[in-house]
């Protein structure tokens, strides 16, 4: 990936059971080939979230397989936020915004402004 295509944003990090205590995280790679979103295990147990799933296996890009937790949270980036879940990442693992967040957020990439964009009106099944 050279520098072009490289994205990064702002991430808040909020307990949907602690509504309003949101930690926020600079230099968020964005990154739509991860499906969860990652955030620092310490980020996310100083704000009481929790490991709900406890054994997910994950593909890495080098061809590896990593093993984490998954919880739940609030993830915000500009003035979007949607519930998604997250995993807790380990020392050396990055943190990511990935692709079912950013769809939950209704948010795209705008690779050339190198910023995140509304994706437009979202679809739905037509009404009769």
């Amino acid at each position: 990936m050279d520098d072009m295509e490289i994205v990064r944003t702002t991430m808040g990090v909020e307990n949907p059971l602690r509504p309003g205590v949101i930690e926020s995280l600079a230099e968020v790679l964005v990154d739509t080939g991860s499906e969860l979103s990652w955030v620092p295990a310490p980020v996310l147990d100083r704000l009481g979230i929790v490991r709900v799933k406890h054994t997910r296996r994950f593909q890495m890009a080098d061809g590896g397989v990593r093993v984490r937790g998954v919880g739940y949270a609030i993830l915000h980036a500009g003035d979007e936020q949607t519930i998604d879940e997250v995993v807790f990442g380990e020392p050396g693992d990055m943190t990511l915004l990935g692709a079912r967040t950013l769809e939950g957020m209704n948010l795209r990439v705008d690779v050339q402004a190198k910023q995140l964009v509304a994706a437009g009106p979202i679809l739905a099944a037509a009404c009769r």
